[in-house]
């Protein structure tokens, strides 16, 4: 098998890759590099600069490097962007997944792994969230990555195409400090963020239905993501005739953003107390995932915990800001 990662360099795909590539798998990358770093790719793995939406250079791609199966990272992501920018959403995530799924066909690919997002339920009133739980995302990022599923199984089924969809809960941490997220869009980091400039970490409500009133989500380590597309990508290649699989990718732990803040304070040595401020429109009160069915298909579960998570994302943040020390 050769595999084809596309949004290789990113934060994500980065650990996919190396993943893979430290397992024996065969990878090479696809990535325009506007928000991915070169540098975080092994030398030996091929990168192909380019975009999803540019058939003639996914024919090449896949034709020069005799790609067997495919792994797509590559989109647009960020929740609040998408509701300011919903066209440019559709058009890089739903129209870009139509080209390279075309070329794919074309090209007589037979495995396919598509990066989906717990974004896909929307806000379920569920203690935790099964696959079967309906889908009724509320924003469009969320719309997208539903989509995406659709188009995916889709192709498989009227092509033959061996398919799977991971829906990622809340991401965090890093394999090596510089692996680590570069943005300021997720909780850790924005805590993060925050501390480095002198202030408390910001919660957004503290009067939900929850124990402590803040919002309770499922985090799950990058690393124990990567191993989980390892996994993934072997059992696609492997069987034959299974059809199509969709699952969560999670620890099924909640854990709460004041539990969270109090870990972060500690492992950064912020001495303080969290400001509170009004909930943000859209935040469901909590959103962890049932985690059996890939337990019971793959046989995976994750390995690394929260204060894991924490340390590990810390050292990359303080890598590419040493003022923060």
């Amino acid at each position: 098998m050769t595999w084809l990662i596309t949004g290789g360099a990113g934060y994500i795909g980065a650990h996919v890759v190396r993943a893979m590539a430290g397992a024996g798998e065969k990878v090479v990358v696809l990535d325009d590099v506007s928000s991915g770093i070169v540098g975080r790719l092994p030398a030996e793995v091929p990168l192909v600069r380019g975009t999803v939406s540019d058939p003639g250079l996914l024919a090449d791609t896949l034709r020069d490097h005799g790609v067997t199966g495919v792994v797509h990272l590559a989109a647009k992501k960020q929740v609040g962007e998408s509701v300011e920018q919903p066209l440019r959403y559709y058009r890089e995530n739903v129209h870009g997944l139509t080209v390279l799924l075309e070329a794919v066909v074309e090209a007589g690919v037979r495995r396919f792994l598509f990066s989906s997002s717990a974004a896909v339920y929307g806000i379920p009133d569920q203690e935790l969230i099964a696959e079967t739980a309906p889908c009724v995302p509320i924003n469009p990022y969320g719309e997208t990555k539903l989509a995406g599923e659709w188009l995916v199984r889709a192709a498989g089924r009227a092509h033959g195409i061996e398919t799977a969809c991971l829906r990622y809960f809340n991401v965090a941490g890093t394999a090596r400090p510089e692996l680590s997220d570069t943005g300021v869009f997720n909780i850790i980091p924005m805590f993060f963020d925050r501390i480095s400039r002198g202030e408390a970490p910001r919660i957004f409500g503290d009067d939900y239905p929850t124990p402590d009133g803040t919002c309770v989500r499922d985090y799950i380590h990058v690393a124990d993501l990567a191993d989980a597309h390892l996994t993934v990508a072997r059992r696609l290649a492997r069987e034959q005739g299974t059809g199509d699989l969709t699952v969560n990718i999670g620890r099924g732990v909640g854990v709460s953003v004041r539990e969270l803040a109090d870990l972060v304070a500690e492992v950064t040595g912020f001495d303080g107390e969290p400001v509170i401020g009004p909930r943000r429109p859209g935040d469901a009160a909590r959103a962890v995932a049932a985690v059996d069915l890939i337990a019971r298909e793959l046989g995976w579960s994750a390995r690394h915990g929260v204060r894991e998570m924490v340390e590990s994302a810390w050292q990359g943040w303080l890598l590419r800001r040493p003022e923060a020390c």
